[in-house]
């Protein structure tokens, strides 16, 4: 039962050297997780999970051996300029919104008061009490 994971770090190992050398067998031979799961022969996830060090062994040795960033982190630091910009369109847009939510807010009140002093006092009907400041 032991000799099976340990069997599995030896093929990882040897795949990490294959890859990083660039003499890929089995896979695509590009630097990630998934061609490393390929040119050792272990499922992804076994590698993702039972040998988590090893992954990360192996994104450190792309770092420095392929002076590489790995795709995973290429993709991620992609996504966050992405997300970056949307979350700044959006308070410029955000920023805009309010201010013309004031600017007709106000054109509201001109054109009410506009309105209410126009309107003759012959269309106002009986029943309607218009609002006047109280005099002090």
């Amino acid at each position: 039962m032991t000799e099976q994971p340990t069997d599995e770090r030896t093929r990882i190992r040897e795949a990490m050297d294959r890859l990083l050398a660039g003499q890929a067998t089995a896979s695509n031979g590009s630097l990630t997780i998934a061609a490393l799961a390929v040119e050792a022969d272990v499922h992804r996830m076994a590698l993702m999970k039972r040998h988590a060090d090893l992954k990360n062994e192996f994104y450190e040795r792309v770092r420095t051996e392929a002076q590489q960033v790995p795709e995973a982190e290429r993709r991620l630091r992609e996504s966050v300029v992405k997300l970056k910009e949307t979350v700044s369109n959006q308070r410029r847009e955000i920023k805009e919104l309010r201010e013309l939510v004031t600017r007709l807010t106000l054109a509201a009140a001109v054109l009410t008061d506009q309105q209410s002093q126009s309107a003759p006092r012959s269309q106002v009907p009986d029943n309607v009490v218009a609002f006047r400041p109280s005099e002090q």
